[in-house]
């Protein structure tokens, strides 16, 4: 199955015989056992190396063995002729199985042959479906045989590929299947730098290097001999084609004298091969360099002169091989050295000829025109627009975004230009290439001065670095674009400022909110932008916007509803006003709406995590934060990674996991400057906080609490500061400072005002029962829990039922404090909040309930995260298909997980599930 001819072939070189044993034993024998018979599990392994370190050579082995036992195998090459054309990677290595891809789900087949371009889509797929298509794909496919998948030259790889395959990785689990990715090793791989074993192919030691030289036709020997070992510098590659070089000609006329790096001595040895070879055979192979993978047949079979005698001479050169496949060039770097040897004209009158070859592939040709071109030309730049259309309605915004900026390099008329590369700039949002995006927007300051154009391409730029570390810098940009927009009365004011919004909440700075609030006034107040006004004030500053936006927010929602975008937004807003229940709803049907998701994180994209934790939906929290932060991870945006660190840090912190919590929260606050993100350092404070309080460290936890506020008490971040308070008056009190917390908490609330929501006030009513006088404790604790409005943050409204509790047994009250510790161990056992658990255990065992034992955690909250989402779902009836659709899983994941905790939960059939969830979640509010 492969596409780039690389596997045993029966003309392979014998030059090239031995490379996979010779020095490489150790390497040989990790990747003969990756891909052995007993593949029950999946498994993903970096192969990087330098150019001719034998990359190829193992991974072609590896392909051998594993069809040799039996297995399927999918292969993809990247070139980087296509690196520009989205999703490329990925059709080459499924363009053998698209048959197989009938089979899947309706949404995740469309969304696939979309992507692929197989049929034309209204917009474009949501990039998660995609993924999940590719993985359901392999999934079916290793039903019967286990399945190896193998991408070399990754670094070619286009983007929209990568990610697929980054999603994918991240998700196989017990599938059969083996991932096997060759790079460079100076080569970054997004989606693949963290988390996975490399195989690193260093240099060849010296009893190896001689060992190889010994195995050649001719082996070298004396003064020639050193100098090879000497210049090789232990690369297979230049070991074998030095000793080759120097065999048929003399070393000093061999043309790779000098200081030159291995990668150039090679280039230069097969360029001095190609020049020796006859005119036809040099044409055509100028013409397989510079062709793409998928052009390659073109190539060798499209043109008069490319007949079987013509590819004779390189063949035997060692410059091609031939199989079963078609022609390929041996190397990489022959590739490299063949076009690069040839002049302009040559390779121009190549890519003509490529370009004629395929008319009927006009993304593939565009491109070829463009590579053709030097000068402006309007035909050529239109035909690379509607290619940056096509790419963009695919998904594929790297690809769109490189269309778009050659587009514009082509474009004969300046204000064509300009608008070609604001349109870039918009596009390469999505990629996460922060510098890149800075780069077009650059490209537009030098050839325009429309004011409307230079505002976009800056806006692009804010919002994308708004999502990074740098948010002074950020939010200075995104403001001169809101009042240049206001004073030209532009439409683009709301955009800017609406981005601005969240750089103020991300770094927490009072005089963001002023800069923001005095723009705003200058806005009429229309019906068209109400939705992004209500997104600018509440985002910017919730305690004032509360009162005027509740009663108006479900509204909004009504009114966006199935604008997926507008519904996400809206979500925000409602969870910033504590509006839990509405933003858990809202949130659902946007995630079930949406199909245009672009790579990244939106801004206060864990707001939905944030929502699923305090609603007690922790496992899916924790799945937010950790599709967030592989996705922040490798776009290098560090603010989305460490907000996505701080979530799951807190949940581990309840769940009882402090060591975990703690790893992730410092993790987080090395992530970003505390002073330029405000809102980070307080959640991963407060994470730290509770995981101290988990171990009983008050004294920890104490100082990590007040740390939410600054020595002379004011809040450090205008949003989470407030959320600490019960939590540092609960630590005050077992370490003696009740004073200095019941001066911060009444100093808040002062605040305040009438903005406290019905989740604050509970919060703050909490924090003075504790800090009161016992005698006068009780109001405070009865106002807390007066508002059924707090069933919706159960772990919360189980923590005051415990104080209450506690506080009703010491005061001897015991048959009130039963029922109030009894409802608050049931809370905390079916969230698996163990330290609490604890807590309440041992509080109903002082109120004389020994019974309390039978109350036991169920097994339910005993299973990971994922593996509740998973039961959860089954007991509604869902299939395998239908859950792995939802939580973006193989359905044969869900079986494997399924059939793992069938045991841990005492039953047998799947129609015990509902049992053992509604068991287990009986009067709870959590649900999916």
């Amino acid at each position: 199955m492969e596409n780039d001819g690389r596997a045993s072939g029966d003309r392979r070189s014998t030059r090239n015989s031995g490379l996979a044993v010779v020095g490489r034993e150790t390497e040989t024998a990790e990747i003969i056992r990756r891909v052995g018979a007993d593949r029950s599990h999946s498994d993903v392994l970096i192969v990087a190396g330098d150019p001719g370190a034998g990359k190829s050579t193992l991974l072609d082995l590896a392909a051998d063995r594993a069809r040799g036992a039996g297995g399927r195998v999918l292969r993809a090459v990247g070139s980087e002729s296509e690196a520009h054309l989205g999703f490329a990677g990925l059709h080459q290595m499924l363009r053998p199985e698209l048959g197989e891809a009938e089979g899947l789900p309706s949404r995740q087949r469309s969304a696939l042959r979309a992507v692929l371009g197989l049929e034309e889509c209204a917009e474009t797929p949501d990039t998660m479906l995609v993924g999940l298509a590719v993985l359901t794909l392999l999934s079916d496919l290793a039903e019967t045989a286990p399945l190896l998948v193998v991408v070399d030259d990754a670094q070619w790889i286009d983007r929209g590929s990568l990610d697929v395959l980054s999603f994918v990785a991240r998700r196989m689990d017990s599938e059969p299947v083996t991932l096997l990715i060759g790079v460079r090793t100076a080569d970054a791989l997004p989606g693949f730098d963290k988390g996975y074993e490399r195989l690193e192919l260093g240099p060849l030691d010296a009893e190896a290097a001689n060992r190889l030289l010994d195995r050649q036709p001719t082996p070298p020997t004396g003064r020639t001999r050193v100098r090879i070992l000497e210049e090789a510098a232990g690369n297979p590659l230049a070991l074998v084609e030095l000793a080759h070089a120097t065999a048929i000609r003399q070393p000093e006329g061999s043309g790779v004298e000098g200081p030159l790096p291995v990668t150039d001595r090679l280039e230069r040895i097969f360029a001095g091969h190609a020049a020796d070879l006859p005119e036809p055979t040099r044409r055509i192979l100028l013409l397989l360099a510079a062709a793409d993978a998928a052009d390659a047949q073109a190539a060798a079979v499209g043109l008069p002169e490319a007949d079987d005698e013509a590819w004779v001479p390189a063949d035997r050169a060692g410059l091609v091989r031939q199989d079963g496949s078609g022609i390929s060039f041996r190397h990489p770097l022959v590739r490299s050295a063949v076009y690069h040897a040839a002049s302009f004209e040559e390779r121009r009158r190549a890519h003509l000829a490529l370009a004629e070859l395929l008319r009927e592939e006009p993304d593939r040709r565009a491109w070829h025109l463009a590579a053709a071109t030097v000068r402006p030309d309007q035909d050529v730049s239109a035909a690379l627009q509607q290619t940056a259309d096509r790419a963009r309605l695919r998904g594929g915004f790297a690809a769109a975004a490189a269309a778009q900026e050659r587009a514009a390099e082509l474009s004969p008329r300046r204000e064509d230009r300009a608008r070609l590369l604001t349109e870039a700039a918009a596009t390469a949002v999505f990629t996460g290439q922060l510098g890149w995006v800075e780069h077009l927007a650059a490209a537009v300051r030098s050839c325009t001065d429309d004011q409307a154009l230079l505002g976009k391409a800056a806006l692009a730029t804010g919002q994308l670095m708004s999502l990074g570390p740098h948010h002074t810098a950020s939010f200075a940009l995104l403001m001169r674009v809101a009042d240049e927009a206001a004073d030209a009365r532009s439409p683009l004011l709301l955009d800017a400022l609406a981005a601005a919004a969240v750089v103020r909440y991300y770094s927490g700075d009072e005089s963001q909110q002023r800069e923001i609030q005095n723009l705003l006034s200058r806005m009429p107040d229309d019906a068209a932008g109400a939705a992004l006004r209500a997104w600018v004030l509440a985002v910017s500053d919730p305690s004032s916007a509360g009162a005027s936006l509740a009663p108006v927010l479900p509204g909004l929602i009504a009114e966006a509803k199935g604008d997926a975008s507008r519904l996400t937004a809206l979500a925000i807003v409602a969870w910033l006003l504590d509006q839990t229940t509405l933003a858990a709803r809202t949130f659902d049907e946007a995630f079930d709406q949406w199909q245009a998701r672009g790579q990244l994180p939106d801004g206060l994209g864990c707001a939905a995590g944030w929502t699923r934790l305090e609603q007690g939906r922790w496992a899916e929290a924790r799945s937010v934060a950790a599709e967030i932060s592989a996705v922040a991870s490798s776009a290098g945006l560090d603010h989305a990674e460490a907000c996505a660190q701080a979530l799951d840090a807190t949940v581990l912190a309840l769940l009882g996991e402090p060591a975990d919590a703690r790893r992730r929260a410092e993790q987080a606050l090395t992530l970003v400057d505390p002073l330029e993100s405000r809102s980070v350092a307080v959640f991963a404070r407060r994470a730290l906080g509770l995981a101290a309080v988990a171990e009983g460290d008050y004294d920890t936890a104490y100082a990590q609490f007040r740390s939410a506020f600054t020595d002379d008490g004011d809040p450090v971040h205008y949003h989470v500061s407030y959320t600490v308070l019960a939590e540092l008056a609960a630590a005050a009190v077992r370490r003696g400072r009740q004073e200095d917390a019941a001066e911060l908490l009444e100093r808040s609330a002062r605040r305040l005002g009438t903005g406290m929501s019905a989740r604050l006030t509970a919060l703050f009513d909490r924090g003075r029962a504790l800090l009161a006088d016992p005698e006068h404790a009780e109001p405070y604790f009865q106002a807390a829990l007066a508002d059924d409005t707090g069933e919706q943050w159960p772990f919360e409204r189980a923590q005051t039922r415990l104080d209450y509790g506690e506080w009703l047994r010491r005061r001897r009250r015991i048959a009130e404090a039963r029922p109030l510790l009894s409802t608050a161990l049931e809370t905390f056992q079916r969230l698996g909040a163990r330290p609490w658990i604890e807590r309440a255990k041992a509080e109903l065992r002082a109120a004389g309930i020994e019974a309390a034992e039978s109350v036991v955690p169920s097994a339910f909250t005993e299973l990971s995260p994922q593996q509740q989402q998973i039961v959860q779902l089954a007991a509604r009836g869902l299939t395998n298909r239908e859950i792995g659709e939802k939580l973006f899983l193989s359905p044969r994941t869900v079986g494997s997980h399924l059939y793992r905790v069938f045991p841990k939960l005492g039953i047998t059939a799947r129609a015990q599930l509902r049992d053992v969830v509604e068991g287990t979640l009986s009067g709870a509010s959590a649900h999916i």
